[in-house]
């Protein structure tokens, strides 16, 4: 059985909107959105945490680099449980790096590092946390993407216009760098 809950971003949601009330989702059942190629499922965020952390997972195919973008008040994880996902990531002082990780390796990127992700393996998933001192971003993915009740990946990649794009920095702590050029690939 699963409980619905609205919240100012949807209609219903599988989270319950209150910090103080435990809960249990089922594999797969938190709120989905479309975004790229990907799936994205929020298992808990601002409103659960008071606005602490967030915890998603992504799965997608093989595919392209995700756009660079950082966040400027928020840590980022990305932990692999399924095939193999490559992690891009600048430092402050401009210093580039790759890598590959495959289950059970952990990547760290700390606020206002640029960073990016390809999937480099179908049906690679990733389990994202973030936190930070002021904010989540984790509504962002429904907000561009497309928020979606089924399981499963999309059938066409969902590509928000480029003009977007330019509104996620007012709202989530997220700025996307359409310039950016990683020289590691």
């Amino acid at each position: 059985m699963t409980l619905e809950y609205a919240t100012r971003y949807r209609r219903a949601s599988r989270i319950p909107a209150d910090p103080t009330k435990p809960y249990v989702i089922e594999k797969g059942e938190g709120d989905r959105a479309h975004l790229f190629g990907d799936l994205v499922t929020v298992y808990a965020g601002a409103e659960q945490t008071e606005n602490t952390f967030n915890f998603f997972t992504v799965e997608g195919p093989k595919g392209d680099i995700i756009p660079a973008h950082l966040h400027a008040d928020t840590h980022e994880v990305f932990y692999v449980t399924q095939g193999a996902v490559r992690l891009f990531v600048e430092d402050l002082a401009g210093e580039q790096m790759e890598r590959l990780l495959t289950p059970g390796d952990f990547g760290f990127v700390p606020k206002n590092c640029t960073h990016s992700y390809r999937m480099e393996r179908h049906h690679s998933q990733v389990v994202g946390v973030a936190a930070g001192p002021g904010r989540t971003y984790e509504r962002f993915f429904e907000n561009l993407g497309t928020p979606v009740g089924e399981m499963g990946l999309p059938h066409a990649p969902v590509v928000p216009e480029p003009q977007k794009f330019a509104t996620v920095p007012q709202e989530f702590d997220v700025r996307f760098l359409p310039d950016h050029q990683w020289r590691t690939q």
